[in-house]
């Protein structure tokens, strides 16, 4: 069991036009994502949902690559992508 008291998990849900290069980027970034095929909201449209367990000094360039990514979509109902930053009280690598 790794200490977690720095780590944070991010919970990315964005919608499928924006996940495979958001993904590429998170990865070529150095980053251990877990993609998750997702479906939601009120226009049931097709997403994925990343997992990110994360060094807490490291969470806000994750953020800075998913907002290069998911720019505000012109349309105001539909939200491109929701972000998530939770506090871990265990983390495991079996």
């Amino acid at each position: 069991m790794a200490d977690s008291s720095d780590m944070k998990l991010i919970i990315i849900i964005v919608n499928d036009a924006d996940s495979d290069p958001l993904l590429k980027d998170l990865i070529d970034d150095g980053y251990h994502v877990t993609r998750i095929a997702s479906t939601g909201g009120f226009l049931r449209r097709g997403s994925s949902t990343f997992l990110m367990a994360v060094e807490a000094e490291k969470v806000e360039k994750a953020r800075q690559i998913v907002y290069d990514h998911c720019s505000p979509s012109v349309d105001p109902v539909l939200k491109k992508v929701t972000l998530f930053v939770l506090k871990m009280d265990r983390f495991e690598k079996v």
